[in-house]
């Protein structure tokens, strides 16, 4: 587990709305499920594929979970443990912010530098 950085993936759209009131308070189903869903490194490709499939208009953020309150990480239904905000994210505490390609295909392409 990489304790320092966390990812979340979100439509651009919102995320430009988030910037402007200076906070993000979670998508549809964040607000359904309580908390706002983040993923590891290493799980943002399986979330891109089980939940985002053929999804255009995303973008990738990475937060600095130091930076963060009332972060849990909890297990799924799967096994695999997920960090959890149960709060809203400042954007202030996103370290960087990229564009999330999809090929002919619908097919994710993560940026270069991940």
């Amino acid at each position: 587990m990489n304790f320092k950085y966390i990812y979340k993936i979100i439509d651009t759209d919102e995320w430009q709305k988030a910037i402007e009131k200076g906070s993000y308070l979670g998508s549809k189903k964040d607000n359904e499920d309580g908390y706002i869903h983040f993923s590891e490194q290493e799980q943002v490709e399986g979330t891109l594929k089980k939940y985002y499939s053929n999804k255009k208009n995303l973008t990738l953020l990475k937060v600095d979970t130091l930076k963060l309150e009332n972060l849990l990480w909890e297990q799924a239904s799967d096994g695999n443990m997920f960090p959890h905000l149960y709060s809203r994210l400042d954007v202030k505490s996103v370290v960087s912010e990229d564009l999330i390609d999809i090929d002919d295909n619908g097919s994710h392409i993560l940026p270069n530098n991940f």
